[in-house]
């Protein structure tokens, strides 16, 4: 990504800014816009492969009155914050990068640009290089409240004004990012099983006298004990980290475990009747299906997945494909759609999505592009719960424009 300072891309000031703004942790998710995702961002300006992978994944989120070049949630450094905290969740980040155009930097207009994301962003930030930020301009960001990082031709980012934390609640389609920085966001690994039990069993064995692993394993209910935790954790059921502990709804499970078969150990002993069932859970075991269906219908994509589902019913798509309701849902939430269905890679981004954020629907007809986690898994998992009529397809063979998504019952 070297240039010299004088060169400074937009492109390549974004890809700087990211990397001092949103190192790597699982409480932190960011996307750049997808007009970075195309070979060129203005025509005859490409993009450096080795920027596009810096910057993916790629989607387009609006968040104010428009569409940020990145928007993220992380828990940012103090000194980039006026205070290094806002509640119990990281704040909402919006940055404006500008770079060398024709000569010139149009730092007041990314200043500007940055200030109406604070509608819906908890700090926003414009980046550009470092000779080309003026003291006009660190003085017009103080006052609209806008973080400003200069850029070095190194890529050294430094602060040079720090923005205030404010308290928007973020209603909109960055919402979808939110969801994604997440405990349960959609990633690769979020769930590696596609049968609820396993992931009712976790808390179970976790309450349960012994250790976890080899409870699982004595009672037939997994043997993927590191999948059967994550997907507990996606699914809400625990906090995973260092030590592992109940949440309300793990601990709710236990209660049912509990009142049903008068001991943990004894509802344990349950699950190997179930082991190796392709039954729908369900109707293999109705109460503990009920359970494993209050359960997935928490997790926050399912209820957005079966509104959507009603509502393409009620508009006489009784039973859409894959195509047909990622079509559907990327009209009326586009941001979530992508982060829900699309895999991150930034070539998979790139094919899927226009320089705006449009869908290109050819490229949904290709199962190779799909979330694993949501198309096989979660659908297999509410299919087991009575929600979905059909189960899950591994995206490999995967015909999307075959595979239905209809509500088993819908009203």
């Amino acid at each position: 990504m070297g240039s010299s300072a004088a060169s400074l891309s937009e492109p390549q000031v974004l890809a700087h800014t990211k990397e001092r703004l949103f190192p790597e942790t699982e409480s932190s998710y960011v996307v750049a816009d997808t007009q970075f995702a195309q070979r060129e961002w203005l025509p005859g300006r490409p993009v450096d492969d080795a920027v596009r992978e810096v910057l993916a994944p790629f989607n387009h989120v609006r968040v104010g009155g428009g569409y940020p070049d990145l928007v993220g949630v992380a828990p940012l450094e103090s000194e980039l914050l006026a205070v290094d905290r806002l509640g119990d969740e990281p704040p909402l980040v919006a940055v404006e990068a500008k770079g060398y155009a024709s000569g010139g930097v149009d730092t007041e207009r990314g200043i500007v640009q940055a200030h109406d994301r604070l509608h819906e962003a908890n700090a926003a930030y414009v980046a550009a290089p470092t000779a080309a930020i003026s003291g006009t301009d660190r003085t017009l960001a103080r006052e609209l409240n806008v973080g400003v990082l200069g850029v070095d031709a190194g890529g050294d980012v430094a602060v040079l004004e720090v923005p205030r934390v404010v308290g928007n609640t973020t209603t909109g389609e960055a919402n979808a990012i939110r969801f994604q920085a997440s405990a349960q966001g959609v990633a690769d690994q979020s769930f590696g099983l596609n049968h609820p039990k396993n992931y009712l069993g976790y808390p179970l064995a976790q309450y349960a006298d012994g250790e976890t692993a080899s409870l699982l394993d004595e009672y037939d209910v997994v043997g993927a004990v590191e999948d059967a935790r994550r997907g507990a954790a996606f699914l809400g059921l625990i906090t995973d980290g260092p030590r592992v502990e109940l949440t309300g709804l793990g601990r709710e499970v236990v209660r049912f475990a509990i009142d049903r078969c008068g001991s943990v150990t004894a509802a344990l002993e349950e699950f190997a009747d179930w082991y190796r069932s392709r039954k729908r859970f369900v109707d293999l075991a109705p109460a503990w299906g009920q359970l494993a269906r209050r359960v997935v219908f928490a997790y926050p994509a399912t209820e957005l997945l079966v509104e959507e589902l009603q509502t393409m019913h009620d508009d006489w798509n009784a039973e859409p494909t894959l195509v047909e309701l990622v079509t559907h849902m990327h009209e009326l939430h586009p941001s979530f759609a992508v982060e829900l269905f699309v895999r991150g890679d930034e070539s998979v981004r790139r094919r899927v999505l226009t320089e705006d954020g449009s869908l290109r629907r050819d490229a949904l007809t290709d199962g190779e592009i799909y979330h694993a986690p949501t198309v096989f898994q979660l659908k297999t998992m509410l299919y087991h719960t009575g929600i979905l009529a059909d189960r899950g397809t591994e995206p490999h063979r995967l015909e999307p424009t075959d595979d239905g998504w209809a509500l088993r019952e819908p009203v």
